[in-house]
């Protein structure tokens, strides 16, 4: 594809926008019928602010979802630290859940606007951002025009690039180059990531490591901990960790494959607890007992899936186990995050189709922390092992806290590699009266 053609292509995305804005109205509305948009927020998502902007020097940092949240916390608070005011902006309702729990009085909370020329030049004139930090992999177009065309630094954190989505943009090369040359700054999980946004037009580009590995573990209620400790007593259990559609069938096979030989109770978490009644109905027609964790069942005996059906609260459930098999990787593909049931003292499990985590799981991996299992049989058989071997468990277990201690000091490079962008704000923070809100 030419530069012209790639203009041409970006001209149309923007058009294409502007046409449909009317329709944006209905589309939000449908959204948060379904639960996937918080309607007293709605406007948030077409730029219209619904708090006051403070004064002084002010960042934006975009993250999607919960697991790019959690792993930029860190770097939010070294940003609040140095008296820089933080506007963080997610797309999900479980990630605003999540900010309210953990940043409320840390950060200024807005729904990403929409991609979308109206949202977003509505957006960034009212909050007037010095500079905009943005976790991952998403790529918004219209955002990352508007940002250049004010000057605006913008800096990917935390960034990769799953094979997936590096050869759709290399297949559309000079589009990529439109939109990843105008980053300021790419940090990149690994080298071969950085590889890849070079390769995509970004420069300049560093490695930093993956954040996740510095984040601290989830947290959970003590007493609530305490209680399903009581509750399990001396059962011996294992957990399904994030697990997508399909790969609940297979934690069904691997429970009533395992429970004469062990007697064990199974912890069942899915990515999306929305799921949630299609996964107990699924479980009860394959004759397992179902306790929900939404409405507080009690474990009795007899209860053989725990069904984690709650927001924020892995650090319960990794805490239950010390063996988490992570989903997204046996019947769907790319993997979810494995640093979190290491860091808890789980022995680390997985499918196969770990693509978007494939450095955390080759480090796991080669330390002696994870195992890749091949289908359910050989999950069967893994979890099987890890229940009736103290020693092979523990020595997993310990490989997996060594494997995370390597791969720490993702936090401090990042930090660093912005330094040239945040320090002068610092310096204009300190010098700003102290009076609270700009009216």
């Amino acid at each position: 594809m030419s530069r012209v053609s790639a203009r041409a292509a970006l001209l149309a995305y923007r058009v294409a926008g502007i046409a449909l804005y009317p329709l944006v109205g209905s589309y939000l509305a449908y959204r948060a019928m379904k639960g996937k948009e918080d309607r007293s927020r709605r406007l948030e998502r077409l730029g219209f602010a619904s708090l006051a902007r403070p004064r002084g020097p002010l960042v934006w940092v975009h993250a999607a979802s919960v697991g790019e949240t959690i792993a930029i916390m860190p770097m939010i608070r070294e940003l609040r630290r140095r008296e820089i005011h933080v506007l963080l902006t997610t797309g999900t309702v479980t990630s605003a859940a999540l900010v309210q729990s953990r940043l409320a009085d840390e950060v200024i909370h807005q729904y990403v606007p929409l991609d979308v020329k109206f949202p977003v030049k509505r957006f960034i004139a009212y909050w007037k951002p010095d500079a905009c930090i943005t976790a991952e992999s998403e790529i918004w177009p219209t955002t990352i025009a508007e940002l250049a065309r004010r000057h605006i630094p913008q800096i990917r954190v935390n960034a990769r690039i799953s094979d997936r989505s590096f050869d759709r943009w290399h297949n559309r090369l000079s589009i990529a180059e439109a939109l990843f040359g105008r980053m300021s700054l790419v940090v990149a999980q690994s080298d071969l990531d950085a590889e890849r946004f070079r390769d995509l037009g970004a420069w300049p580009v560093i490695v930093s490591g993956n954040l996740k590995s510095d984040t601290d573990p989830p947290p959970c209620d003590e007493a609530v901990l305490a209680a399903y400790r009581r509750q399990i007593g001396n059962r011996s259990t294992w957990a399904a960790i994030s697990t997508f559609e399909g790969e609940e069938k297979s934690v069904a096979a691997v429970h009533k494959a395992l429970k004469p030989k062990n007697g064990q109770l199974t912890i069942l978490v899915p990515r999306h607890p929305d799921r949630a009644d299609a996964i107990e109905a699924m479980l009860k027609e394959a004759g397992l007992t179902v306790a929900r964790r939404s409405r507080k069942d009690v474990l009795t005996p007899e209860t053989d899936v725990f069904l984690g059906d709650s927001i924020g609260e892995m650090g319960l459930y990794l805490r239950l186990t010390e063996i988490a098999f992570v989903g997204k990787s046996l019947a769907s593909e790319g993997g979810q995050n494995p640093l979190e049931p290491a860091m808890l003292g789980c022995a680390v499990l997985s499918g196969p189709h770990v693509q978007n985590f494939r450095d955390a799981y080759q480090h796991l991996v080669r330390k002696g922390g994870a195992r890749i299992v091949k289908d359910t049989e050989m999950l069967a058989k893994a979890v099987h092992y890890l229940l009736v071997n103290d020693l092979a468990r523990v020595k997993m277990v310990d490989a997996g806290h060594d494997a995370m201690e390597e791969m720490r000091g993702a936090l401090s490079k990042t930090v660093k590699a912005l330094e040239p962008y945040i320090n002068p704000l610092t310096v204009s923070a300190r010098l700003q009266p102290k009076a609270a809100v700009a009216r």
